[in-house]
């Protein structure tokens, strides 16, 4: 029987050894349990739907549906899954697509086990921005190319309140919640508050996707 406080990880890479792989690491790994594999994006979906896992490790480049899509297809479903992107290149540009799609970080395939596993709890407490330096480096050097957000979204930027503002760019910069507490000399409580108001204003689903969102609008400046 597993533990209720386990974390469900899905992985899902078209390579079986791979998956095997990182099903072996995982397992190993306390308070973590791999509880189902896919071969593709497509069969990402249902297998979501069926094991409703709290994380999916998701390939990128695959047969039938790629990583980006079957991302994109979890989050409007609603799936309360977080996705953990694998990827062999940090600056990549299809990563970058994939957390704009809504994946709330990711990973080098070459990882230890124990920052796969430390990358695995990380994303399911969803406190934290994985790999806070990596991944503002690349929305940094991505997020200037592709079309920034649509004219609704970014007018949203004007339902936050100049503090809920202040924490919103301090996330983009890769603080925690106790950094960013310390900065503005407040209770960490008050700054988790600050936090969850602006993702429901905002309708992020985790401070990855706020972090994107911060860049495309240009309340952080690339670079």
């Amino acid at each position: 029987m597993t533990a209720a406080h386990d974390i469900r990880v899905l992985i899902v890479d078209d390579q079986v050894m791979v998956r095997e792989g990182f099903t072996v690491l995982l397992n190993a790994m306390p308070g973590i349990e791999v509880v189902g594999e896919a071969v593709n994006g497509r069969e990402a979906i249902t297998k979501v739907a069926e094991l409703r896992p709290d994380v999916v490790l998701m390939d990128i480049r695959m047969p039938e549906l790629n990583g980006i899509d079957a991302t994109r297809e979890i989050v409007a479903a609603d799936a309360e899954a977080k996705v953990l992107v694998l990827t062999t290149f940090d600056l990549d540009e299809y990563v970058y697509q994939a957390l704009r799609a809504g994946a709330s970080g990711f990973l080098l395939k070459d990882a230890s086990a124990r920052q796969l596993a430390d990358g695995v709890r990380v994303v399911a407490s969803g406190e934290a921005l994985l790999a806070p330096t990596v991944t503002k480096r690349l929305i940094s050097e991505f997020s200037k190319r592709p079309e920034g957000p649509r004219p609704p979204a970014l007018a949203q930027i004007g339902d936050l309140t100049e503090r809920e503002t202040e924490v919103l760019v301090l996330i983009a910069q890769g603080l925690s919640n106790a950094e960013i507490a310390s900065h503005l000399v407040v209770a960490e409580s008050t700054i988790k508050t600050h936090v969850s108001r602006v993702l429901v204003k905002l309708g992020l689903r985790d401070r990855t996707q706020a972090a994107v969102f911060a860049y495309e609008a240009r309340l952080v400046t690339p670079g």
